[in-house]
């Protein structure tokens, strides 16, 4: 008795067609998620928006890790203070929004030091901002 053969060629004929087919078509599929591009700063200018008047920036200055210098809507003070401060005024809010904002010559995890802060203060939702990119 003879064993059985299984011819494998045409299977490998129709693996390269659709090998073939899904190369040509996968470039020209559009592109999943669109990015909004930041505007050039003359064109920001014209266009500023007014940030609303209880909006909390946290503004990242000298220092790194526990003992850098940040402020707090203009008001200078210490990585500690930050937290109980930012704590009492969050709890005293809805919106648990605060925005972060540093150069971007500042290194990493001085920035992850500072978001580290804010969210065991309670925020929620926490926006980075950077300087224009010129």
């Amino acid at each position: 008795m003879a064993a059985p053969y299984i011819n494998v060629t045409p299977m490998i004929d129709v693996l390269l067609v659709l090998l073939i087919i899904f190369m040509i078509i996968a470039p020209t599929k559009p592109a999943r998620f669109e990015t909004k591009i930041p505007a050039k700063p003359e064109e920001d200018k014209k266009n500023a928006v007014q940030p609303p008047s209880d909006l909390l920036m946290v503004d990242v200055k000298a220092g790194s890790g526990v003992d850098q210098t940040v402020e707090l809507n203009s008001k200078a003070m210490q990585l500690p203070e930050l937290g109980t401060t930012l704590k009492d005024l969050l709890d005293q809010r809805p919106d648990k929004t605060v925005f972060i904002k540093g150069p971007k010559a500042k290194p990493y995890g001085d920035i992850v030091a500072v978001i580290d802060v804010v969210k065991g203060a309670g925020a929620t939702q926490i926006g980075l901002q950077i300087d224009y990119l010129q």
